[in-house]
């Protein structure tokens, strides 16, 4: 069965579509893939700054309440 320019080009058109679709969906899922791995590591991120205020908050609670100046 012979095609006419029209068919081909349409099915040019549509493979080139499919292909195009192929390669945003790899994409979406290394976008999606990299989302996890930085919320993972502002997750962690957020933890240690947390434990480091609670550090410096207990050192700032250790240093003397009043100091004697000279003035």
């Amino acid at each position: 069965m012979a095609t006419t320019p029209s068919t081909d080009l349409m099915l040019e058109r549509v493979e080139a579509l499919l292909s195009r679709h192929e390669a945003l969906q790899r994409a979406h899922a290394q976008l999606q893939e990299q989302v996890t791995t930085l919320t993972q590591e502002r997750d962690s991120l957020q933890s240690r700054l947390t434990a480091a205020r609670a550090r410096v908050d207990a050192l700032i609670e250790r240093l003397p309440k009043t100091f004697d100046q000279d003035d």
